[in-house]
């Protein structure tokens, strides 16, 4: 695993441009193999987990090559194959694979996803899905899930979510997409990336509508041709980090290629905490902010403050005039970067019965030894180091580039001292 070394103490200047979203690739990626014709993609970022999609795409065949964020996808030739069991279980994405080889084939056999460790993540919406389009599912004593659609193939049927979903949505959509007949799912998540990928598969002539609603309707399909190449969004999770890193350690720092819509109840607690920001139409600026004032946050499905993001602000709620407080509903036990900051001086603690997050005022972090457990607590890591006085290292920060694309070009563009050592896993 690569380690990052950050050099702490040096405020931040000038400009940043965000990637594409992660949070749509690992999901367009899978849905490229109902395609009957090639797929090209451009923004596709530069992380880990497209690396690792493009290797579970090689093992069945499904050719793909990436070239200066423009990635090429040709599932003409794919073939049924046992899926690299190492590969699936570095990346919670990699679920999507049941939907789209279930779609494509009719059948999805793979072994049990992994991922982050931020508590459980059941995937029993998914196969709620799965069922109610008549597939059949099991699981052998190795862990392998086993998904079969009935001898008519999937049929279209209305989906009901037990709660709001953004894996099981999409999943849901990309088992409905060529079923006979209508889908409808109910209780759907409304995230922007779902719409990206439903606005990938629709200009492919798929008939989905609702996206970005919480009633999906999808009318089967017999074929999928790609026409055009496909944008992803940009990444809001990517941006607010930076928008979070700005507001700490920043001298002014303009943000480029955001959608602030997406980002709406992340600036609105920007801007209760005293982070003065001008927002254009697709950029940024972040003012230079040296009192910062205590703010409670609840994370929500979206529209609502977004659990990827709780993490990546927390360091900036160290330098606020009071406690701050963080509630995180979607993934209460998110918790795996707070030992972390503790060990540079942060003074945070965690309710143990309730999971409240207490953030109170900090004076000084100091750089040490920390580990980002999983990306989000990486990137709450990375932010501290640039503010703590001294040297940081992060081991495991292969975590970090799972999800943060080109990240330390972006951090040095920035006047940021950063160094990554025993990086040999990006795309080149």
């Amino acid at each position: 695993m690569s380690e990052m070394i950050i050099y702490g103490g040096h405020r931040l200047s000038g400009e940043v441009t965000i990637g594409g979203a992660k949070n749509s690739t690992v999901a367009i990626i899978p849905a490229a193999i109902l395609a009957d014709s090639p797929v090209q993609l451009d923004m596709v970022p530069n992380i880990l987990d497209v690396k690792n999609l493009m290797l579970i795409l090689e093992s069945m065949n499904v050719h793909s090559e990436f070239v200066d964020g423009v990635l090429s996808i040709d599932p003409t030739d794919i073939e049924q194959s046992a899926l690299p069991s190492k590969t699936i279980k570095s990346l919670r994405a990699s679920y999507y694979f049941m939907g789209a080889l279930l779609g494509r084939f009719n059948r999805a056999v793979l072994t049990f996803p992994g991922g982050d460790n931020i508590g459980p993540r059941p995937i029993d919406q998914h196969i709620k899905a799965f069922k109610a389009l008549g597939a059949s599912v099991s699981e052998d004593a190795n862990g392998k899930i086993k998904i079969e659609a009935g001898p008519d193939g999937l049929v279209g049927a209305p989906i009901f979510l037990d709660v709001v979903s953004v894996g099981a949505t999409i999943n849901a959509i990309l088992a409905a997409v060529k079923a006979k007949g209508t889908t409808t799912i109910w209780n759907a998540a409304k995230e922007p990336e779902i719409i990206d990928v439903v606005t990938f598969l629709n200009n492919m002539g798929a008939k989905i509508r609702g996206a970005g609603t919480d009633v999906v309707r999808i009318d089967g399909v017999k074929r999928l041709i790609a026409k055009n190449t496909h944008t992803i969004i940009p990444d809001r999770i990517e941006a607010g980090t930076y928008l979070s890193m700005a507001a700490v350690i920043g001298d002014g720092v303009l943000v480029n290629n955001v959608i602030p819509e997406h980002l709406e109840s992340f600036i609105a607690k920007l801007n209760e905490a005293g982070v003065n920001l001008d927002i254009n139409e697709d950029s940024i600026y972040v003012h230079r902010c040296d009192n910062f004032k205590p703010i409670k946050i609840k994370t929500l499905p979206f529209p609502g403050f977004a659990t990827d993001l709780q993490q990546p602000i927390t360091p900036l709620l160290l330098k606020a005039s009071g406690d701050s407080i963080i509630v995180d509903t979607i993934y209460p036990e998110r918790t795996r970067h707070i030992a972390e900051l503790i060990k540079m001086g942060a003074n945070i603690k965690v309710s143990p019965s309730d999971h409240i997050i207490i953030i109170s005022p900090t004076a000084k972090l100091t750089g040490a030894v920390v580990d980002a457990g999983e990306i989000r607590a990486g990137a709450a890591a990375m932010i501290s180091g640039l503010m703590a006085d001294g040297v940081t290292k992060i081991t495991n920060a292969d975590n970090i580039l799972r999800g943060y694309d080109n990240v330390v070009d972006k951090l040095t563009n920035l006047h940021a001292h950063v160094e990554l050592i025993n990086n040999t896993n990006l795309i080149n």
